[in-house]
């Protein structure tokens, strides 16, 4: 098929809705990342997401909504502390984890019988949802593996001939997926996968707050995940990725060791003035990171990088974020600079 660039305007979004009541799946901008948007309550729409993305089918995916009194016709039960979230977060990059509807299937799921439901903060994919008539199932709308796509060009280059249409809503706000998050028993809020609500931010609302070991760590292949983004290699460019710790200067002298055609390093803005090999920069807040991460990994490929060191972000707020999809992009090759004798 050939894959139509679709505008926002009114014409557009219902050509896109109406692709989607008919079980097809449309590429969907969102402030995170864009998407690929079927009906969640439709088992064949759903696993034309799963074909054209490549993606395994063990792998949840999240539903999206327009109002919070959507929740009602995808969640089973929703604690009173998840009302509380939703009246600080939503709209915006938090996914909450609850007991599914019946009506959502299986395959959405992941197999589980959890969903994870967001509220995006993102005017077209809202009136995409409405108009849908729809909870909508939308993994980042990339090639299974590949880095998260931030612009409807980035979709095309992944998608073309994969998917009908692809709604343009210009470049993502954020640059990184959801925050998702569960609760525990104690009503203890767990973060599966960081983002830009932090856990900072959680902290500020909820009673507590903890971070789960599945972020640092990759999932045994035949353990089930909660949330995307816990288990597979993810975010990762066709060239090799290591992860750097240390400082700038002791970075430097490892990249003036591996000077090889096709090798790059991913530097932050204040790196750059006296850098002297190939490279291209990511910003100098975890937020900028978070932004451009992505379309850097895919610049780097544009221009034939073959191996890419990358500068270790911070570990706290945004950052944390950041380094989860370095780590997963990086295949969780990681240099520690202050070992190295």
């Amino acid at each position: 098929m050939e894959t139509q660039l679709l505008s926002a305007n009114a014409a557009d979004l219902s050509l896109a809705a109406q692709l989607i009541q008919s079980g097809q799946v449309v590429g969907m901008p969102t402030e995170t990342v864009y998407g690929l948007a079927a009906d969640a309550t439709n088992p064949d729409a759903v696993a034309r997401i799963f074909e054209a993305k490549g993606r395994p089918s063990d792998n949840p995916l999240i539903v999206h909504i327009a109002d919070v009194s959507d929740l009602d016709a995808v969640a089973a039960e929703v604690p009173p502390l998840a009302m509380t979230l939703a009246d600080a977060f939503w709209p915006g990059p938090l996914t909450m984890i609850f007991k599914k509807r019946d009506e959502i299937p299986l395959i959405t799921t992941g197999g589980l019988d959890t969903v994870g439901v967001r509220m995006p903060n993102h005017d077209t994919a809202r009136a995409l949802i409405r108009a849908s008539l729809k909870p909508l199932a939308a993994p980042s709308a990339n090639r299974s593996g590949y880095p998260s796509p931030t612009t409807a060009q980035h979709v095309l280059h992944d998608m073309q001939g994969r998917i009908p249409a692809i709604l343009d809503g210009g470049e993502c706000a954020c640059g990184l997926e959801s925050t998702v998050i569960c609760f525990d028993e104690d009503e203890t809020v767990r973060i599966l996968r960081p983002g830009f609500v932090t856990a900072e931010m959680l902290r500020a609302v909820a009673p507590s707050v903890v971070i789960d070991s599945g972020i640092f760590r990759d999932a045994a292949s035949n353990e089930a995940v909660r949330s995307p983004g816990m288990k597979y290699r993810h975010y990762a460019p066709n060239a090799r990725v290591t992860l750097v710790e240390g400082s700038a200067e002791r970075f430097r002298q490892l990249i003036a060791l591996q000077q090889n055609e096709g090798v790059y390093a991913l530097i932050f803005d204040s790196d750059a003035a006296d850098f002297p090999y190939p490279h291209r920069t990511f910003g100098s807040t975890s937020e900028e990171q978070g932004n451009l991460l992505f379309a850097k990994l895919r610049e780097l490929d544009e221009i034939g990088a073959k191996e890419v060191f990358v500068r270790m972000p911070e570990k706290e707020g945004v950052g944390l974020a950041v380094y989860n999809r370095l780590l997963r992009a990086a295949g969780f090759d990681v240099i520690h600079l202050a070992e190295l004798k």
